[in-house]
């Protein structure tokens, strides 16, 4: 799955967090994600990928650097950025709460569609996303 998501994040401009909450509020959660959700998740995020987007670029400028010392300094960029979206995580998941949703699977595939738009969620990334999700869930 992580092949994918960063495929949606680097070539779409999608954000993986957002993605994985979609998915989880629809598979464990059972909530249905409505637009005011969306919204509300977004603007909960968005402080925090000022500074996630930023680290990123940098951990990654740095790959490919062999100089003595900077891997080191790449190890210490990416905790920090894991440090920052895991934040990231846990505002998202904060704002919201459970739902009913019998089928919490079609809960995800329909947060997972809210979330990336009619064109994003007709991607093959997005079906084997969900079909990823299903064998989680033994489905």
């Amino acid at each position: 799955m992580a092949d994918l998501l960063l495929r949606l994040q680097d070539r779409d401009g999608c954000d993986v967090n957002l993605i994985l909450f979609a998915l989880w509020c629809g598979a464990v959660l059972r909530r249905r994600l409505d637009a005011a959700d969306l919204a509300a998740a977004e603007a909960a995020a968005a402080p925090l990928r000022d500074i996630v987007v930023p680290l990123r670029e940098l951990r990654r400028r740095l790959k490919p650097q062999a100089d003595l010392g900077v891997p080191d300094l790449r190890r210490r960029i990416a905790a920090l950025e894991f440090a920052v979206e895991r934040r990231v995580q846990e505002r998202l998941a904060a704002s919201v709460g459970a739902g009913e949703d019998s089928d919490p699977i079609a809960a995800a595939e329909a947060n997972l569609a809210l979330h990336l738009g009619p064109e994003r969620a007709a991607l093959p990334e997005a079906a084997a996303l969900l079909g990823s999700l299903c064998k989680l869930v033994d489905r």
